[in-house]
């Protein structure tokens, strides 16, 4: 294929995923996936390679390109099949996330597979938002092992029904079920327009074209990297079961545009949520090394072949079944793109921000339902500031890193459930001050109308976001009724209670 050939096909297959996105937001029932758009998808070759995905959640798509060959390899596979899974130990990342993945068969062989991943606000933890400070796997809600949900394009009623009885409100469940098998259904067909158009033959051809390609800009990238062995380290705050400071550690090896990424020296699994499945780690450690490359580098396997990763079974990044690990997935993933970024700023300091917010500000809250009240449940994610860099400050207010969601708007949440937002502001003066100045936090203010329960997972309680030669992001705080509370909680509120969140602002940057 010519560059122009491969261009088109680059953006052809791309827009195979954008559309899958679109089906799956205005399909979805549940604010989380409809408003916040909390999910992803992607094609993927006939080996589980990752081909294209859209610009959706960094932690989604990293992890999935790194375990998905690993699912493909476990299944029988036979047209009108489509498969579910959240199970962080078999290619997932934590139980909300539920992913479906439904093959492509051409000319009776199997040839694609398009996935899309969904957070859900309820799959069936004890607590509201099924974000619970947990302790174990196995109080995190449902654990779905891959099953195929569809079988010759049918509704598996075996596998379906006994997991919409696990959940709290099953309606909006199948849903946003609906909606994910509507999007795999959109990606199957635009998918199979495209090689038939191609031929398959062409197709593959310029399946492989394209991750060659990617593989020299990606080498291209690494080798602007000065050879050499960079540290460092940063801390997590605490496991919400009683232990702090648990350090994360890595030391990156650059030789030749080839990159190691090796965790030995990080503490061991905890007992809290904060542990990560090696999908996860691979996530973060893929999308710091992405944003090095141009734009135009395709988001496709052939980006990551010349990145090597070593965590050391058993240490928080690489925890045993049956670690908790709902926080890992959006928390830890965020200090694992720190301490990346951290040794990276060894190398080229040029081109390396001061550390964000560095906490996703998991808030999860509802209510079981009674004579008096519906049951509901919601889960959203908080900004923060974003880091300073030579070219500019940071940016206040905003997702960074793993995250790329959206913020709930105010008139669908006061509109869906028994809350009231008192204030959404920008948290002033809360980034680091240097030469150029790390961004602000957002203050977020919740009262309560009815009885509730609410969960936090949140981070940089303690730990500021680092600068680079100037002054740290300001910690985040959270309050309730004004008195300040932990960063992992679990709290029953009455009518009239009101909890405030105050994010962390970004580090500054000084040359």
């Amino acid at each position: 294929m010519d560059n122009i050939e491969l261009s088109l096909f680059a953006h052809r297959i791309s827009a195979v995923c954008d559309e899958m996105g679109a089906v799956l937001q205005r399909v979805a029932f549940s604010p989380n996936i409809k408003d916040r758009l909390d999910f992803s998808c992607a094609v993927f070759s006939a080996e589980g390679e990752l081909l294209a995905q859209a610009a959706h959640i960094p932690v989604h798509m990293g992890s999935m390109a790194y375990a998905m060959a690993d699912v493909v390899a476990l299944i029988q596979w036979q047209p009108g099949d489509m498969v579910i899974v959240n199970d962080p130990y078999m290619g997932g990342t934590h139980l909300p996330d539920v992913t479906l993945i439904s093959p492509l068969f051409m000319a009776q062989q199997l040839t694609a597979f398009v996935v899309n991943r969904a957070h859900h606000a309820d799959i069936g933890a004890e607590s509201p938002g099924s974000m619970p400070v947990s302790s174990s796997l196995l109080q995190e809600g449902v654990v779905i092992s891959p099953a195929k949900l569809m079988l010759n394009n049918e509704l598996n009623q075996s596998v379906l029904q006994p997991l919409l009885r696990q959940l709290k409100n099953a309606d909006e469940s199948m849903g946003d079920f609906n909606a994910q098998i509507s999007a795999n259904r959109r990606g199957l067909e635009r998918l199979q327009l495209l090689i038939a158009s191609m031929g398959l033959a062409a197709y593959q051809q310029a399946q492989q074209a394209l991750n060659d390609y990617a593989e020299k800009m990606a080498d291209a990238a690494l080798k602007s990297i000065p050879d050499g062995v960079y540290d460092f380290t940063d801390k997590m705050d605490d496991d919400g079961q009683g232990q702090k400071d648990i350090l994360i550690k890595v030391s990156l090896t650059v030789q030749a545009g080839k990159v190691t990424a090796d965790f030995k020296g990080t503490d061991d699994q905890v007992k809290g949520n904060i542990n990560c499945p090696l999908s996860v780690v691979a996530a973060a450690v893929f999308y710091v090394f992405r944003c090095l490359m141009p734009q135009q580098t395709p988001a496709c396997a052939g980006s990551f072949r010349s990145i090597q990763i070593n965590v050391p079974e058993g240490c928080l990044l690489n925890a045993r079944y049956p670690a908790a690990v709902a926080a890992g997935n959006v928390e830890t993933s965020t200090r694992v793109v720190d301490v990346i970024m951290g040794a990276l700023a060894k190398a080229i300091p040029e081109q390396i921000p001061a550390a964000s917010h560095g906490s996703m500000n998991n808030l999860a809250m509802g209510h079981e339902g009674d004579a008096q009240h519906e049951a509901w449940n919601y889960y959203e994610t908080i900004g923060g500031g974003m880091g300073a860099g030579k070219s500019g400050g940071g940016l206040s207010a905003v997702q960074s890193h793993m995250t790329n969601t959206l913020n709930t708007p105010i008139e669908v949440l006061e509109s869906r459930y028994p809350i009231r937002i008192k204030r959404y502001q920008i948290r002033q003066a809360s980034g680091g001050r240097g030469q150029r100045n790390g961004g602000d936090g957002i203050i977020r203010e919740f009262e309560f109308l009815e009885p509730a329960q609410f969960t936090l997972l949140t981070e940089r309680r303690s730990m500021q976001p680092w600068g680079i030669n100037a002054e740290a992001g300001k910690r985040g705080e959270n309050r309730l009724n004004q008195e300040l509370i932990a960063a992992k909680i679990n709290c029953q509120v009455e009518a009239g209670d009101v909890l405030r969140i105050e994010t962390p602002g970004g580090g500054a940057w000084s040359g």
